[in-house]
């Protein structure tokens, strides 16, 4: 059995959270239970990575500790690197128990709030610990304070050992209704590496020394040949339209290398695109001559566009999923 602990603290000598998640790891590995733990302060460069140490986890420790209001930023951005890059058919089952230790007021809603976040994320329950700690001291003297972790841990073990079910949370409900997060045509695989990239702050600048590379070779290179001309893509646009009911939206996108933006007017079974300009478009889109290249011959879709930074966009994110349902290039 393996039981991975995150915890979300500034990792401080008098946090009672440290305290218990120490007894709960003692106890867990008496038990013969392989325990990893993650300090998120530790990794708080690359904390967008960490969904991927869930992957051999039988269940998890959210950790927290209450200084101020709620359960801290490091935590919260794990929670949220779980909803955007893991692997959420892994997730569903992984059992984790908050353990929330507050120096003020708050320990019940953070609790509260860190299994709230597990369930819509569509992971198992545990039961948890949380209480309100003034002084460390008097819970490492309580005895009876240890002999509660010790339940808690061997509960823990219990419920993961024997796989024990539990009843559908309104939540999960909701999620599956109305709370989903957003499609993408990225695999797994991609996902994990998309969430390595975006942590690598070195990586993120070459990418953007490239682009402006790139921009500057090709609008020298358009340039050189002329290649400034009305009709570009217009053709492509045309006969690659597929009419969707009901969907009436104005799109414009401002290729850097050309002077006016490509106007895409949708309205029902009709379409109209032209060069010029338009008053508040309902998404407006930035990209360079190249990735509208890969785009209009099917080796890239606008959201793959938009996810890999190829293309900046404002407005409203499903209307811009439309164009590829809109646009089929590479049938």
């Amino acid at each position: 059995m393996n039981i991975n602990i995150y915890y979300g603290g500034r990792g401080i000598i008098d946090d009672p959270t440290i305290y218990v998640i120490n007894k709960m790891q003692e106890v867990l590995e008496e038990l013969r239970v392989n325990v990893t733990r993650y300090n998120l302060y530790e990794y708080k460069n690359t904390i967008t990575t960490l969904p991927q140490t869930l992957k051999e986890a039988d269940g998890i420790i959210l950790a927290t500790t209450v200084e101020w209001y709620g359960i801290g930023g490091y935590m919260q951005q794990f929670l949220d690197a779980c909803w955007l890059f893991g692997d959420k058919e892994k997730i569903s089952q992984i059992y984790m128990a908050p353990i929330v230790m507050s120096t003020t007021y708050g320990e019940r809603e953070a609790k509260l709030n860190l299994s709230t976040a597990w369930e819509i994320l569509g992971g198992r329950p545990c039961s948890g610990i949380c209480g309100y700690i003034e002084n460390t001291v008097t819970l490492e003297m309580n005895a009876e304070y240890a002999h509660i972790i010790g339940k808690k841990a061997e509960n823990m073990y219990r419920t993961i050992n024997q796989h024990i079910a539990s009843f559908p949370a309104s939540n999960q409900a909701v999620k599956q209704r109305i709370a989903l997060p957003r499609a993408t045509d990225l695999t797994p695989q991609e996902t994990e590496q998309l969430s390595e990239y975006v942590s690598d702050d070195s990586y993120v600048q070459r990418q953007k020394e490239d682009i402006q590379e790139l921009t500057s070779f090709f609008r020298d290179k358009l340039n050189n040949e002329g290649a400034e001309r009305e009709d570009e893509y217009l053709e492509a646009f045309r006969k690659t339209f597929k009419p969707q009911p009901g969907l009436e939206a104005v799109y414009r996108i401002n290729i850097e290398e050309k002077k006016k933006g490509l106007i895409i007017i949708v309205k029902g079974p009709t379409m109209e695109c032209y060069y010029g300009t338009v008053e508040n478009p309902d998404v407006e889109m930035q990209t360079n001559r190249a990735s509208m290249e890969d785009i209009t011959n099917g080796r890239m879709s606008f959201q793959r566009a938009f996810m890999s930074g190829a293309m900046k966009m404002k407005g409203d994110f499903r209307t811009l999923r439309f164009l590829d349902q809109v646009f089929l290039f590479g049938e």
